[in-house]
């Protein structure tokens, strides 16, 4: 146990030397986007939303979420400038707006790999845009409803599988459905060559996950979620002074490595476990939330006001467990 835990501490500190020294390599986007080369033709843009990973090549561009509609121009613009070649495929890890608002226009940036140009501009000649299918049903409606987005940023290409996978700018990527997680249509990308695993929301380096109940989260799939990262990414052990091992890029936040996402999904299991203590024991949500069941981690990851409050995460895990309990 002394040298496991002597282990981890030297890897923290490796960390916090690399986080460094990859902020040192960043760069100014369009727009006030910042751009964070991983590697060789990978990169990370911040500020546009929901953070956006970019793998360039002979073949053109996979990009990894869009962000949102207020910042896609400046997507676009920045990925340009990156000599990325056209944009082919879109992927997307969620349903969230932060995430697939800028679908339509980086998708129509780009060009197809199977279909040619239509001169007039009105054609499906963009790139392709892919998720679980459980994206496309939460981005669209049924006829004679109102949907939430733009037909033109609903996604071409949808999974029911576990697993999606292509070949593209010499290396294998893949795409794994990660069910009732954040939400019931989250999905992690993978890009084997390069070591980078793209996370989506099921990891936020900034605040507690945001379990959406009600679109099919749950806290167990969450952990799950998370679980499946951390066995994906592997470390830079033994030599951990080295800038080596998988990187993950969280749906929001710092770049980060496997221990940052061991210690995000130990979080969550701790939390998990005292609140599922306290509903065995009878306790109303009131009396749960009274409790403080995420003490320990509230100033790192908690808000007491916005968006998602430390509340609404303590909600959603007891909600998800009665759910589950029934």
């Amino acid at each position: 146990m002394r040298t496991i835990c002597t282990a981890a501490a030297i890897g923290l500190s490796a960390v916090a030397l690399l986080a460094g020294q990859q902020q040192s390599q960043a760069r100014a986007g369009e727009g006030g986007l910042e751009v964070l080369q991983l590697r060789p033709n990978f990169y990370m843009l911040v500020g546009a939303g929901g953070n956006i990973a970019v793998q360039v090549g002979v073949d053109g561009a996979v990009v990894v979420d869009a962000g949102s509609a207020a910042r896609a121009a400046a997507v676009v613009e920045t990925i340009r400038k990156l000599g990325a070649g056209p944009i082919r495929y879109v992927i997307n890890t969620s349903a969230d707006a932060d995430h697939v608002g800028g679908n339509e226009i980086v998708a129509r940036a780009g060009q197809n790999l199977f279909t040619a140009p239509d001169p007039t501009g009105a054609g499906p000649a963009g790139a392709a845009i892919m998720s679980a299918h459980n994206v496309l049903a939460r981005m669209s409606a049924p006829t004679g409803q109102k949907a939430p987005f733009a037909e033109g940023a609903w996604p071409t290409e949808t999974f029911d599988r576990g697993r999606k996978y292509m070949y593209l700018n010499g290396e294998g990527i893949e795409v794994f459905h990660l069910p009732a997680a954040h939400t019931d249509g989250d999905a992690i990308v993978f890009f084997r060559r390069s070591d980078v695993v793209v996370a989506g929301d099921i990891f936020d380096t900034e605040r507690f996950p945001v379990i959406d109940v009600a679109r099919g989260g749950s806290v167990e799939g969450e952990i799950a979620a998370l679980n499946r990262v951390v066995e994906l990414a592997i470390p830079s052990i033994p030599i951990v002074s080295r800038e080596e091992g998988t990187w993950v890029v969280p749906g929001h936040g710092r770049l980060s490595d496997q221990l940052d996402v061991v210690h995000y999904r130990d979080m969550v299991t701790i939390v998990r476990d005292r609140v599922r203590d306290l509903v065995k024991a009878g306790m109303t949500l009131e009396q749960v939330k009274a409790t403080s069941p995420a003490r320990g981690y509230t100033r790192r990851y908690g808000a007491g006001s916005g968006p998602w409050t430390t509340d609404d995460f303590i909600e959603a895990v007891y909600r998800s467990l009665a759910r589950e309990k029934s």
